[in-house]
């Protein structure tokens, strides 16, 4: 696999890389992050509309009644958990962090709920900081493209990291969502249409 040719392809087909959940600032990244697990960016930005309204800071999230945010929540799925997740990592936020998102992988996640997925979306996206991002997407279109053999999103991000230079970590990713969500779909992948089809050993269709 050329990776200097596929980093290449998908600039030009995603030059807007940016993910698509929308936030103003890290906590409202973390919290969309957390809320998109198992869940669509679509519903979780409905839902994040109203939240970010009501919840303008770590601590007010740390001091939400749990109950009740859970139903403010409940339509993104794993409402409890998360509910839970995100009250817990707040309070730490709160009384550790100044109500601030700290900028180290090593101390993120070590918070309440977050691994190292929503660890490196919110280091790539809101302080620019380079980091491989394993969703389903990036799972399923980098086994097809031979990148990596493995299943463990852990495994995949350090195959990715030894074959992707450091720099392009963060807009690979997000192009890799892109084109998961667009080309290479999990069902009937569209390979008639596909940019990387001249580069794609199809492993596993």
């Amino acid at each position: 696999m050329n990776t200097n040719e596929l980093i290449k392809l998908l600039k030009q087909k995603y030059p807007e890389n940016k993910i698509a959940l929308h936030y103003k600032d890290p906590v409202q990244l973390l919290v969309a992050t957390i809320l998109s697990a198992q869940c669509t960016d679509v519903r979780v930005n409905k839902v994040t509309e109203f939240l970010f309204k009501k919840y303008h800071s770590a601590k007010d999230f740390a001091d939400a009644d749990q109950e009740v945010f859970e139903q403010e929540i409940k339509s993104t799925g794993f409402y409890r958990n998360k509910a839970k997740n995100i009250i817990e990592c707040c309070k730490v936020l709160d009384k550790e962090y100044n109500g601030k998102v700290p900028n180290s992988l090593e101390i993120l996640i070590n918070l309440p709920g977050i691994g190292r997925k929503t660890a490196n979306v919110v280091l790539g996206n809101a302080y620019g900081i380079p980091g491989i991002v394993v969703d389903t997407h990036v799972k399923r279109v980098s086994y097809r493209l031979g990148l990596t053999k493995n299943t463990n999103p852990e495994k995949i991000e350090f195959d990715l990291m030894e074959l992707i230079p450091k720099k392009d970590w963060t807009h690979f990713s997000n192009t890799l969502v892109f084109h998961g969500r667009e080309t290479c779909v999990a069902r009937k992948p569209k390979c008639n249409i596909c940019i990387l089809e001249k580069l794609c050993p199809k492993v596993g269709l």
